[in-house]
């Protein structure tokens, strides 16, 4: 066969383990794997790591914004974040667009804001709301939704029309019955919405201001409480669910437990719940404020121990930029909650997993694109396989540099990983064949990338 592509040299991570191979490509996809491989295009990838490219299961990007939030996360800056971090395929929360995704209409909008503007591979989630249980769940799984999100705790601006609403007990529990009938995963943020809305409350009116006090507002058993509770009307209803971005270890053994008793269940941790702590936090800045919140270093080495035994599925950036100002704030509660970490999920995992904890190449390929593909029913994703698409991230090992604002690609230029030491780089992302990012030649100025329907 005539290949259009051939990496050649690498240190391929595979289903069975890393090999030095090459691998082929044909017509954006996978076509051979072996030695001494022939293509009319050859990268040379010695020295490298060749992994699956990323699949990213937790991104939010704010396209379009309605009016409201028009300069921050756009489709163009946030996939071009994307290429440059080596994630080459990831799943889009259906908030912060405006109006959310929550039904046929605002679903056809979200594709149409993005047509022509992809970098990499874009999943969709649906969402569920107290809104949309007479009839939007079903429009939205016809419309090619990969799986569906919630929030238990408390989301959305109720001045927005059209901005996303969190679920109550029943809400949830309906909803679940529905998402059931479409075999697909609704995605959790459990977090319990009355506790933490009146500890947030009590505690800005005594006049606290800190980011370790708005930690202390999010105590460990308020995610652990709705993650219980999640579970139990998972039981009641068969519904598939998928706990977000847990970041205590108490959590993680409820998911454990659930699926220890047959129920569906699994759940991701963060980049950033793996990487900073609490007692760091004030001196970074509300930059690095999120919810769940970013707990203590014993409860990080916890976290690790978890992901290592492989109790967590995969690892996500939560990816949810803003404008500065909305960050620039003297008091951390009243700081925007979200994180800017796409563009460093490859490289900052590689290093603080790999290169520091020894965790072995093939869980480093699993837990950043095999089991996220594999839970959302991404098919053509997260593994370096004949008839696969060809995604790949090319990294570079034992090769520090330091993160500079100017090296991102997002729309505002802020991150909490800015001045860190990171041990390992992204040199290439492909995207079925077509490179998106390279370091001699920046990102790709072409929009290759494509909406996933299911």
């Amino acid at each position: 066969m005539n290949h259009d592509l051939v990496i050649k040299n690498g240190l391929v991570i595979l289903e069975s383990g890393e090999v030095k191979t090459d691998v082929a490509v044909k017509d954006g996809v996978i076509s051979a794997i072996g030695d001494d491989l022939a293509g009319e295009k050859v990268i040379d990838a010695a020295g490298l790591v060749v992994s699956p490219g990323m699949v990213d299961a937790h991104v939010h990007i704010t396209d379009p914004g309605g009016g409201y939030r028009d300069l921050w996360e756009g489709y163009v800056t946030g996939t071009a974040s994307c290429a440059k971090g080596g994630v080459t395929s990831f799943m889009e929360m259906p908030l912060n667009q405006v109006p959310a995704t929550t039904d046929k209409e605002s679903l056809e909008i979200k594709y149409q804001a993005g047509d022509n503007k992809l970098r990499s591979d874009v999943g969709s989630f649906g969402g569920l709301t107290p809104l949309n249980l007479e009839g939007g769940i079903q429009e939205l799984n016809d419309g090619g939704v990969a799986a569906y999100k919630c929030f238990m705790a408390t989301c959305g601006d109720r001045t927005i029309d059209g901005d996303f609403m969190n679920v109550d007990d029943y809400s949830l529990y309906e909803g679940m019955k529905q998402i059931a009938k479409t075999g697909k995963v609704l995605a959790i943020h459990a977090e319990n919405a009355a506790i933490t809305d009146k500890l947030g409350d009590l505690a800005y009116k005594n006049g606290e201001t800190t980011l370790k006090a708005y930690v202390e507002s999010r105590p460990v058993f308020t995610e652990v409480e709705p993650i219980r509770r999640a579970i139990l009307f998972a039981k009641e209803t068969g519904c598939r669910i998928h706990i977000c971005h847990v970041a205590c270890p108490e959590g993680v053994e409820e998911v454990t437990k659930a699926r220890a008793e047959g129920v569906d269940v699994t759940c991701e941790t963060c980049t950033h719940y793996l990487y900073f702590h609490t007692d760091e936090l004030d001196a970074i800045g509300p930059v690095v404020k999120c919810s769940p919140p970013i707990r203590d270093l014993e409860n990080r080495a916890a976290m690790w121990d978890k992901l290592m035994a492989g109790e967590i599925a995969f690892v996500t950036s939560d990816h949810s930029p803003c404008t500065p100002d909305l960050k620039d704030k003297e008091n951390a509660f009243e700081a925007w909650g979200g994180i800017s970490g796409v563009q460093n999920n490859v490289d900052v995992m590689y290093d603080e997993g790999v290169q520091k904890r020894g965790m072995s190449l093939k869980q480093f390929a699993d837990i950043i694109a095999t089991n996220p593909a594999d839970r959302f029913g991404l098919d053509t994703k997260g593994r370096i396989s004949v008839g696969k698409d060809a995604d790949f991230v090319l990294i570079k090992p034992n090769a520090p540099y330091t993160l500079k604002a100017e090296d991102l690609e997002y729309r505002n230029k802020i991150s909490p990983y800015i001045g860190r030491e990171i041990g390992a780089q992204v040199v290439e992302t492909i995207l079925r064949g077509q490179s998106i990012y390279s370091q001699s030649e920046g990102v790709t100025a072409e929009f290759p990338g494509q909406f996933i329907k299911k």
